[in-house]
């Protein structure tokens, strides 16, 4: 009778646990679904942010950047929630799962760790132990190891460098000797070139204001205000400007520019009020084309946007101008009198697929689509050329690019006739029409771009950055942020970290830098210091 009850017992505890079992299973159920959703909302978001920043140039340029912001705010909401659950489901795996509760990744989705970071070795033995009940530790053979490298972070410190100067004198002729007092960035000024690289780099490339950045600094203790801070940045312009003028010399010194302009808030001198004012970009890129010479970016700053502006920019230039519509660079490509053209306009295809996309998003119109499929074939031919020698990108244009647009070219004016010129697919082609000879100018030289995308990509970081600056204080400083930004960009454009490269320029030019070298110091022809890269 009593293994009846025992059994009846072990039963009772079976279908018990068997329950448990079911209700864990259909909570497991609930979260995979939870997370296949969840999975499925980020990436339609993600389809959506990229959408957005392909029309991010557009006419409602701001009113786009308050959607994406709002959009990135969401997607990140959506992965923080996916995280959670994620772990939620590792700590409470399946019970089928035997403990194997962790969710399984992609094969091949993690890149490797860069080798250059340093690496600490932490080494954990195992615990001896053996049926036989006879192992010696000292006796056993190591046939193998595992690995498994875990990315850490160190938080930021700050240290106090003392130069201590001893002072010796002689007892017969009672002379003093003492070692002069180190260059310092600042004369007599606290700061180390590695603070103001810092400084300057999380404003005017990671967008971080200085008054943010005051509070950055007080939770580690140190009280350093946003005047003192601005007045840093002061003296890191005058360091680097002569180099920025050097990099601006290089720029212009070429006869193909990329340029754009974004437009960023001065505060006006009196009223209090803020007013538009413009940063200006002109760029180089030989990589494209297998060119000599490297990639760099120059910026000026103007207090307006008036046409005078980039023509006394380029006052000194001739060659190709990458551009978009703006009116101000039509006296460029006019003759003057005898005289031919300072400058040949070449379109950018991008702001008039951008034009035809904008009607097909809202639209469809089956118009639209053909024509957004016939671009996208010749930008496929401009991705399998990209990076072959001049000369070959443009026989491969000439033999393949060209027929596509003798082609192309019929079928918009015939779909343009069809179309009233108020409507707004018919406003979009006739953009195209009407800069047709522009906009196929790159066919003539394989060092030229189809788009005007290097520039729109170097002004987006200011157009990034501004939204958290609120507005420049004057026109001194927005000649000094166009000084800056020259600096980290062009640094960036020749894969050097900017806030390394930075420190380096202040520290080298504080100990007296000869300006006879100053080329030694651009971005392309910089070497560290042997004890500077070991570091």
């Amino acid at each position: 009778m009593a293994d009846v009850e025992s059994l009846l017992e072990q039963i009772a505890t079976l279908r018990d646990m068997v329950a448990a079992r079911d209700v864990r299973l259909a909570e497991l159920s609930s979260v995979e679904t939870q997370l296949k959703t969840a999975k499925l909302e980020i990436e339609r978001l993600k389809l959506q942010l990229a959408t957005l920043r392909r029309q991010r140039f557009g006419q409602s340029s701001e009113r786009l950047d308050r959607e994406i912001a709002q959009l990135e705010l969401r997607l990140e909401d959506l992965e923080e929630n996916l995280g959670e659950q994620i772990a939620a489901q590792a700590a409470h795996p399946r019970p089928e799962s035997n403990g194997a509760g962790k969710p399984r990744r992609k094969p091949g989705g993690r890149k490797p760790l860069p080798a250059h970071l340093p690496r600490e070795q932490v080494v954990h033995e195992p615990n001896i132990g053996c049926t036989c009940n006879n192992c010696d530790p000292a006796r056993l053979v190591k046939i193998g190891e595992s690995t498994t490298e875990e990315l850490e972070k160190i938080p930021a410190r700050f240290k106090v460098i003392q130069h201590v100067r001893p002072k010796y004198a002689c007892r017969v002729c009672e002379a003093v000797f003492q070692a002069p007092a180190p260059d310092l960035p600042i004369d007599k000024g606290r700061p180390g070139p590695g603070l103001l690289a810092n400084v300057a780099v999380s404003k005017f490339c990671d967008g971080l204001p200085l008054y943010r950045q005051t509070g950055i600094f007080e939770r580690e203790g140190i009280e350093i205000d946003r005047t003192t801070l601005a007045e840093w940045m002061g003296h890191v312009a005058w360091w680097v400007m002569p180099l920025a003028e050097r990099i601006g010399e290089y720029v212009f010194g070429h006869d193909v520019l990329w340029t754009d302009d974004t437009p960023i808030r001065t505060l006006a001198p009196g009223n209090g009020k803020t007013r538009i004012s413009r940063l200006w970009c002109y760029a180089v890129d030989p990589r494209p084309y297998a060119g000599p010479g490297h990639p760099a970016v120059f910026y000026r700053y103007t207090a307006d946007r008036k046409g005078e502006r980039p023509r006394g920019h380029l006052q000194n230039f001739t060659g190709y101008l990458h551009t978009d519509a703006f009116a101000g660079y039509r006296a460029l490509y006019r003759e003057n009198g005898n005289q031919p053209p300072q400058a040949i306009h070449v379109a950018c295809f991008a702001h008039a697929r951008r034009k035809i996309f904008e009607v097909f998003e809202k639209t469809k119109s089956p118009i639209a689509e053909e024509a957004l499929r016939r671009i996208q074939e010749l930008y496929a031919i401009e991705a399998e050329i990209n990076g072959k020698p001049a000369d070959q990108r443009r026989a491969e244009r000439q033999q393949r690019s060209k027929p596509l647009l003798d082609a192309f070219l019929p079928w918009l004016k015939e779909q343009r006739r069809r179309l009233s010129g108020k409507s707004t697919l018919g406003k979009a082609l006739q953009y195209s029409l009407s800069r047709w000879d522009e906009l196929t100018r790159y066919l003539e030289d394989g060092r030229l771009s189809i788009d005007n995308n290097l520039s729109e990509r170097l002004v987006r970081d200011i157009a990034m950055t501004r939204k958290n600056f609120l507005f420049l204080g004057s026109d001194r400083g927005g000649e000094r942020a166009a000084v800056i930004y020259t600096i980290i960009q062009s640094a960036k454009l020749n894969n050097l970290n900017p806030e390394a490269y930075l420190a380096a320029v202040l520290d080298r030019m504080a100990h007296g830098h000869p300006m006879s070298r100053l080329d030694e110091l651009l971005p392309w022809n910089f070497q560290p210091e042997p004890a500077a890269e070991a570091a």
